[in-house]
């Protein structure tokens, strides 16, 4: 029993943000119901385990060209507190779902929108995908060493944290707007705006003179020697990020690099040679010997673990930082609330698994759901 137990979500079936959020809504305790496309009950997919977006969700597949398909979307629509769509502008509206006709039956409902441009302006229409967005975010930029290109985030940036989780923010906020209100707002959730939001410290270091747009030459982007990552011994990675001058100490000190004439923390003109100097030093010792000696310390300093060790690691492991279902080793469910156990999630489910029992709550005859099976409108 998650804090948002009690709190009905239809999420329209997308790739990556759109399924993050519901994933993110669902892993609180929201009964998100995913509405799958009617054809892809006929993909040869056995296994829905890895689907790691999908867990906590139940699923009804739907042909949302057909018009009785659209109207039983509408018919759970009217129950629902929330719906998720991340189609280009005025799809959702072209097929009949759109904010205005969902807000016909239910006014109450908050309507979540996911794009990567944003609802209007010149390229709102333009395809897309994460790293586009990023780029003119400005942040893509930021992002790389120096006299180097712009190094993609993965798709951490757009997609998930100014995407999915933007949007998780701006529905639960929605939730509390419509208890006062009694009106379901719509949102523009756009992935350029997102990635540029969570570059807001950088303008800030801007505006101060703090910040070189050139890659590479800046505290926390690879400029200086302190917050980086160094090659070990066995061809791992160590990092370290002692920007406090009495956790740099600790790491100068610890790691043999305390050398009579070494230049001060944070003396820029001095940081081309300090890294050289880190690298050298790194380079000794394996990333285990580095870790019996620094991990735990103030030294700020951490293994860089791939995604295979990052769950065996010992304070992962001590916290249940991961979970399995399944069989599927994946991220539990974060943040943690002291007023409840962390709300496990279910195992993802095959595509329309639960339409007849969906269309069934939402008040449908047992007759009229075999004769809209029947004719391919939902699966």
């Amino acid at each position: 029993m998650g804090p948002l137990t009690g709190i009905r979500v239809l999420e329209i079936a997308g790739l990556g943000p759109a399924p993050f959020c519901g994933m993110l809504l669902a892993d609180m305790g929201a009964d998100v119901i995913r509405i799958d496309r009617a054809s892809a009950v006929r993909l040869d997919r056995n296994d829905a385990s890895t689907d790691v977006l999908g867990r906590g969700k139940r699923s009804v597949a739907v042909d949302l060209k057909d018009p009785d398909g659209v109207a039983a979307v509408l018919t759970l629509a009217k129950t629902a507190d929330v719906l998720i769509e991340g189609f280009r502008p005025g799809v959702a509206e072209r097929l009949g779902i759109g904010p205005q006709q969902c807000h016909a039956v239910n006014p109450r409902l908050v309507y979540g929108r996911m794009t990567g441009w944003g609802q209007t302006g010149p390229l709102a229409h333009a395809a897309g995908h994460d790293i586009n967005y990023v780029a003119l975010s400005g942040m893509l930029h930021g992002i790389g060493r120096a006299d180097q290109p712009p190094v993609p985030p993965l798709n951490l940036v757009g997609d998930y944290g100014g995407g999915g989780m933007l949007l998780a923010l701006g529905i639960t906020s929605a939730l509390i707007e419509v208890s006062r209100t009694g009106k379901g707002p719509v949102l523009d959730t756009a992935m350029t705006e997102g990635s540029a939001l969570l570059g807001t410290f950088f303008h800030g270091y801007m505006a101060e003179g703090r910040w070189s747009v050139d890659r590479g030459q800046n505290l926390i982007d690879s400029g200086a020697p302190f917050y980086d990552v160094y090659e070990t011994a066995d061809g791992k990675f160590v990092s370290v990020g002692p920007i406090e001058p009495h956790f740099y100490a600790e790491l100068v000190a610890l790691a043999g690099l305390d050398e009579p004439d070494a230049p001060a923390q944070y003396d820029t003109a001095a940081w081309p040679e300090g890294k050289q100097r880190f690298a050298e030093v790194f380079a000794q010792k394996t990333r285990d010997e580095w870790c019996a000696l620094l991990e735990g310390t103030d030294a700020c300093f951490a293994p860089v673990l791939d995604m295979a060790e990052a769950p065996l690691h010992p304070h992962n492991v001590d916290r249940q930082s991961f979970i399995e279902i399944d069989g599927v080793v994946q991220p539990a469910p974060a943040p943690r609330f002291s007023s409840r156990p962390t709300h496990m999630p279910s195992a993802p489910v095959p595509v329309g698994n639960n339409t007849n029992e969906v269309l069934a709550e939402a008040g449908i005859p047992a007759d009229a759901i075999a004769s809209l099976r029947d004719r391919g409108v939902v699966g």
